[in-house]
């Protein structure tokens, strides 16, 4: 006799067929399956965070909250999910999904998908599983992130550097600036007239799939003066509670996939639960977190004077407690004076504020822009950004990727890529 167990979770509209025949088949022990009917996605998550194990999670494909998010919080519980009539042309396995049923259900196929892909509670352990969603593998391209305190001008350096990278022939088209800050400013900065899409689409779109380079690349405008595409941030600060950690992380996977080089202007907030105790502050800095532990390089950016100097320290501070390497690190101090001295003291002063900081020693010193008197009137133009504020940061960045390049052993856009027979087309006379 089969004495194995499995404890079911079960989400589905009330009305499901299947959702009825399994709880019947349940009650009257039909089946060696104890089922736990869930009416909302939100009473899953409550139920798996409890510590109690749970086999599998069966879930109708058009269930309101079904996305990659919850099926990241099933796996990091251990609990398989199996997806009940799903969408045919869906790639479930890309999300993370352990197995499909179809309806009407039978009691043969279901247990014979537990019996591929659950474990009995009897023998499950509390190990999560690997992570399902980020695909090994395929090319990605670069991440810079650019962070600051609040008036240095990280945003106008996000700008430069994008303009700077897209400059470059091989980057041709190839280079984006997303504005990931809670209080975005980048919309206003390129006079956008439309409002969306942004990144709150982006990431809702990545919720229960992965779109192609194609879509992703429609969700972005181009601004062509400058050389660079732009993803618009949050239109608001609390939109920020629509995002969610997988769909985001998808969604920047989606965007490093679709150009050369990404550009972030992100938030210096890092604060998480692990600082704080509080889940909310680390889901509002969802976007600043995620980025800067991806980022290839982090640019970090201050202003001159003893108020910008120690807002600089503090920030970079914060990074290097949230581990940050400090060789990725790259320190601008922004309207600069010219007078080699008064740079020099900026350079002292932030050595001195900087110098009982775990790993300071490692940061190079700071890059100096000048403040610029035509910088207020090509951004109101829409025009090109002066090179004298572009070429120095964009010079310096592929410095920085060059020498991580070296690091690795694996320059970038060297790496050889399988290609499918026929991808490429063929030869023929007539198109010769």
């Amino acid at each position: 006799m089969n004495r194995q167990r499995w404890v079911v979770l079960g989400l589905a509209h009330p009305r499901a067929a299947w959702f009825s025949d399994l709880a019947r088949w349940a009650t009257s022990a039909t089946i060696p399956i104890e089922f736990v009917k869930c009416m909302s996605a939100n009473e899953v998550r409550a139920r798996l965070s409890t510590g109690r194990a749970y086999s599998a999670l069966l879930v109708g494909d058009r269930v309101s909250g079904f996305d990659r998010d919850l099926i990241d919080s099933a796996a990091t519980a251990g609990t398989a999910v199996i997806v009940v009539d799903p969408i045919p042309d869906r790639d479930w396995s890309e999300l993370g999904v352990a197995g499909v049923v179809r309806s009407p259900l039978s009691r043969e196929e279901l247990l014979s998908t537990l019996e591929q892909h659950a474990t009995p509670v009897e023998v499950v352990t509390t190990t999560a599983r690997p992570d399902p969603v980020v695909p090994e593998g395929s090319w990605r391209g670069r991440l810079i992130a650019v962070t600051g305190p609040g008036g240095a001008g990280k945003s106008i350096a996000a700008m430069a550097a994008a303009q700077a990278l897209g400059a470059d022939r091989a980057n041709h088209d190839m280079v984006l600036l997303a504005d990931f800050a809670l209080n975005g400013e980048q919309a206003m900065l390129h006079d956008a007239r439309d409002v969306v899409p942004g990144v709150q689409e982006l990431v809702d779109s990545h919720r229960t799939g992965r779109m192609t380079v194609d879509r992703t690349r429609s969700m972005v405008f181009d601004t062509s003066d400058r050389g660079y595409h732009l993803l618009l941030g949050l239109r608001r600060h609390r939109d920020w509670t629509v995002l969610r950690r997988r769909s985001f992380e998808a969604a920047l996977d989606s965007l490093l996939r679709s150009y050369r080089t990404v550009v972030a202007d992100v938030s210096p907030d890092l604060e998480g639960e692990r600082e704080t105790g509080s889940l909310d502050i680390a889901e509002r800095n969802l976007m600043s977190r995620s980025t800067l532990d991806r980022a290839d390089i982090v640019v970090v950016v201050g202003t001159h004077g003893m108020k910008g100097i120690h807002s600089l320290a503090v920030t970079l501070r914060d990074l290097l407690g949230h581990e940050i390497d400090p060789a990725r690190v790259v320190t601008v101090i922004n309207r600069s004076p010219r007078n080699p001295a008064r740079r020099s003291a900026d350079t002292k002063a932030l050595a001195t504020l900087m110098q009982s900081a775990s790993g300071a020693h490692e940061i190079s010193s700071p890059l100096f822009l000048t403040d610029r008197k035509d910088l207020e009137s090509a951004q109101r133009d829409g025009v090109r950004l002066p090179l004298a504020l572009t070429k120095p940061l964009g010079d310096e960045i592929n410095r920085r990727l060059d020498a991580a390049a070296c690091r690795s052993g694996e320059p970038f856009g060297t790496q050889p890529e399988l290609v499918a027979p026929g991808s490429i087309g063929s030869w023929t006379e007539e198109a010769g």
